[in-house]
């Protein structure tokens, strides 16, 4: 992924409005962020938990998603629809987020389970592992997890706006 800008990002959602995209809070470390191994900026907002929001880029512009979720987690094991991570405890959640356009301000919605941590890109990687080191085996190459995180990102994009 490319490098983004905090105007960029404010400018990119798609299932809120202006004034929601305004007052968001936006990662202040967007010049460390490894964006070399980013197939979307995910984060989360600490100041209220429960609520994340997720920059992806598609052909050629920026899609944002606000999204919300149930904090503590289910202390079951639960896997990532987007990166197929394992994680423990809290560290899956189910996002739910406001469908685009009219269908989303009739309150209609879509949900998956992802990394709470938003780190799909990472754990793809290897840049980054599950709290108890759990992954399942697989016999896919890092090229080929990146390919299916990019794949399962762009379905979800996709259900924005069905």
């Amino acid at each position: 992924m490319d490098p983004i800008t905090e105007r960029d990002i404010r400018s990119s959602f798609v299932n809120c409005s202006k004034g929601d995209a305004k007052r968001l809070p936006v990662p202040r470390d967007l010049d460390a962020r490894p964006w070399d191994d980013l197939d979307f900026l995910g984060w989360t907002d600490p100041s209220y938990p429960g609520r994340g929001y997720v920059v992806v880029p598609q052909d050629d512009r920026l899609v944002g998603i606000a999204m919300r979720f149930e904090t503590g987690g289910s202390g079951k094991a639960q896997m990532c629809t987007i990166c197929m991570t394992t994680h423990t405890g809290g560290g899956v959640s189910l996002m739910t987020a406001h469908k685009a356009g009219e269908s989303g301000r009739k309150g209609n919605s879509i949900g998956t389970y992802m990394c709470t941590d938003l780190a799909c890109s990472l754990y793809a990687r290897n840049k980054k592992r599950p709290a108890l080191g759990n992954r399942y085996r697989e016999n896919l190459t890092d090229e080929e997890k990146v390919g299916r995180v990019r794949e399962n990102i762009d379905a979800l994009i996709a259900r924005l706006y069905s």
